[in-house]
């Protein structure tokens, strides 16, 4: 794989994927091991292989893998007012127990992007499934379906939102063990979590049950379907929870009224810059109708005390006369 850098992602996928495969045809073949056995030392091949190459092939820059992950993250932190009851999700987060499993299950799928070989990435896949499992089961008294497994994962995947999603979720495609994504619990899981990502980037009104209205408002922030479910608690309602739904209350009509204002202010600044352009362009029309000419006087004056009394006709000054007394 070293000599095979300047390759796509693509086909140093594939190359691996052969290797593995031959490796495992050998193994059981010529050395007539156990499948049990070959599982096992194809999972410590995989370890000791993409402990080596991961630098290099996950979130390569050649791919969009990185735009994909920006995407999806933006998506879901656009999505954070979605509540479990839109997406019908059999657990009630009220039951300590069950807040416990919902917290664990997110913590592993956030974990997964800290490991590096493909088999550990799926196996923290697998226990926030589990979590979840166990979630619905505590809720609802009885074994958990697929029914609400898929919605249930969708609402803790929103809830987490892991890092690098799309880069895990690609690489581990890529270059995990084929015969752990075609069989087992692991490649179960792992779809799962494939169809919840397809889910959340395509969700709207419809998928929400909610009217397009409603959905573009939520969406843009200006409420939140929080508001309307806070009115109606029930009394043993936790007092922590209830102050938490106040405060983002309070700030999205905060948010909505910080908006209101700028846009308020924009429009003002707008109006300010037409007044004046406005005037000084009346100013200018003004100026361009009715030039202003100076003309040059046509006699120069003459002061009042000059002697030129003819030209100005006035009477001569007064003399000093002298009485004798």
């Amino acid at each position: 794989m070293h000599f095979k850098r300047d390759l796509s992602i693509e086909e140093q996928s594939e190359c691996t994927q052969d290797f593995y495969q031959n490796v495992a045809e050998r193994v059981q073949t010529r050395g007539k091991v156990p499948p049990e056995r070959v599982e096992k030392i194809m999972d410590q091949i995989e370890k000791y292989i993409m402990t080596r190459l991961y630098k290099y092939v996950f979130c390569p820059e050649t791919t969009d893998d990185e735009k994909k992950d920006l995407a999806i993250q933006k998506r879901i932190r656009a999505l954070h007012w979605v509540t479990p009851q839109m997406l019908c999700v059999p657990v009630n987060e009220e039951i300590p127990e069950v807040s416990d499993m919902v917290v664990k299950a997110i913590t592993d799928i956030i974990e997964m992007d800290s490991k590096r070989v493909p088999r550990d990435k799926l196996a923290c896949i697998t226990k926030c499934s589990k979590h979840i499992f166990n979630a619905i089961k505590i809720t609802k008294n009885e074994p958990a379906s697929a029914d609400d497994f898929l919605p249930t994962l969708i609402y803790i995947v929103l809830k987490g939102n892991p890092p690098r999603l799309q880069s895990n979720i690609q690489y581990i495609t890529r270059f995990c063990n084929p015969s752990r994504l075609m069989t087992g619990e692991d490649g179960y899981y792992f779809t799962n979590l494939c169809c919840a990502v397809a889910f959340i980037e395509k969700l709207d009104a419809q998928s929400l049950n909610l009217s397009q209205e409603d959905f573009d408002r939520y969406m843009s922030g200006q409420t939140s379907p929080r508001k309307q479910e806070s009115e109606n608690w029930s009394p043993d309602a936790c007092l922590g929870v209830k102050q938490m739904y106040k405060n983002l209350d309070l700030l999205s009509q905060l948010n909505e009224r910080q908006e209101r204002i700028m846009n308020e202010a924009k429009k003002l600044e707008k109006d300010l810059i037409d007044w004046t352009d406005g005037i000084a362009k009346e100013v200018q029309d003004i100026v361009e109708k009715y030039p202003l000419e100076i003309k040059p006087p046509n006699q120069s004056l003459v002061a009042i005390d000059s002697e030129n009394v003819e030209n100005d006709k006035l009477p001569p000054p007064l003399q000093p006369q002298v009485y004798a007394g």
